[in-house]
């Protein structure tokens, strides 16, 4: 590979890193919030989950972000590079604010900046629906604006369920309680492994594809292994700036809450990793947590201020990492 292709897959699994202590730690969030776990063996599970993930759910979530923008070959190692360096300076950001931003929303908007400003509109995949699969950014952006949603709602069902499944229940369930958290919270992090991880590896099969290292959008083992390590690495090292916002700062969450929110979440990113879409597991969990603080009707006890802070986060996530990747490649080509 060529100098421009080994940076652009080296930022690929740098922004795989940062997505493991952006997203990937909302995985252990709750159940280190909630004392089911420490935080040791809680991040211990969290990465072998991640690292199973992408090899046991499949790449459709790859195969979707590799397909967004369509600009010649020539060009695609510029228009990825800006995007993932606009993606990176972002998530750093808000990972330093403590603030659970969309590393997922992060990277379409410096894909769809980078692209526009290379070739304009047209070098854009606006897409919609294979089907269920999403395609281009329409697709995606719809499944980024679904998800939280229904992340929330599982929350606030299953929250419901269990309190009315456990009205009669005594304190000897507390311990099988926190022990199916173990479980829910592995679910979670398999699926974001899927998710995740997934999109740092279609980036990658577009530049090798458009470097002539491969013939198709198949990523090779490496590249898929690679995103995985450098993801669950993010989580060991940097998460808990996000993991602290998640698990206290929106909602002071009981035991059954964090299993209400830990199911909702992967129910909801399980599915998108099945179907395809790239979802943002931020936001699917840091929803699912006011979800389950609405399950128990306490609106008064969400904070609010919190929640509007990562709103407003999440709507200019896209507009500012898009005209961060446009001014990035501005500089790729003034530099070249």
């Amino acid at each position: 590979m060529d100098l421009g292709l080994v940076v652009a897959v080296a930022l690929a699994f740098a922004f795989a890193f940062t997505n493991g202590f952006h997203d990937a730690s909302n995985s252990i969030a709750t159940l280190v919030a909630t004392r089911a776990a420490r935080p040791g063996p809680a991040l211990v599970l969290a990465t072998a989950c991640i690292l199973a993930g992408p090899f046991l759910l499949g790449s459709a979530v790859a195969d979707t972000i590799a397909g967004i923008v369509d600009v010649e070959p020539d060009e695609m190692v510029a228009v990825v590079t800006s995007a993932l360096l606009a993606a990176l300076t972002w998530n750093f950001a808000t990972w330093y604010r403590g603030l659970p931003s969309s590393s997922s929303h992060a990277l379409v908007g410096g894909l769809v900046g980078a692209a526009i400003a290379a070739a304009g509109l047209d070098a854009v995949n606006w897409g919609g629906f294979d089907g269920a699969q999403p395609s281009g950014v329409v697709g995606v952006l719809v499944a980024l604006a679904v998800s939280p949603v229904l992340g929330a709602t599982a929350a606030f069902l299953v929250l419901r369920l269990l309190r009315r499944g456990l009205r009669r229940g005594t304190r000897r369930f507390g311990g099988p309680v926190r022990d199916t958290q173990w479980l829910t919270s592995g679910l979670l992090a398999l699926s974001q492994g899927a998710n995740d991880a997934q999109k740092a590896v279609g980036v990658i099969a577009a530049v090798l594809l458009a470097g002539g290292v491969t013939s198709s959008l198949a990523a090779p083992v490496w590249a898929t292994f690679g995103a995985a390590l450098a993801m669950a690495s993010g989580t060991a090292l940097g998460g808990w700036r996000i993991m602290r916002t998640i698990g206290r700062r929106i909602y002071e969450l009981r035991p059954l809450d964090g299993l209400a929110s830990q199911a909702g979440s992967a129910a909801v990113i399980f599915g998108a990793s099945v179907a395809g879409a790239p979802v943002s597991s931020t936001h699917v969990v840091a929803s699912s947590v006011v979800g389950a603080g609405a399950g128990r009707a306490r609106w008064g006890r969400i904070r609010w201020a919190v929640v509007r802070e990562m709103g407003i986060a999440w709507v200019t996530t896209i507009p500012a990492t898009a005209a961060l990747a446009a001014s990035a490649l501005a500089l790729w080509r003034w530099l070249s």
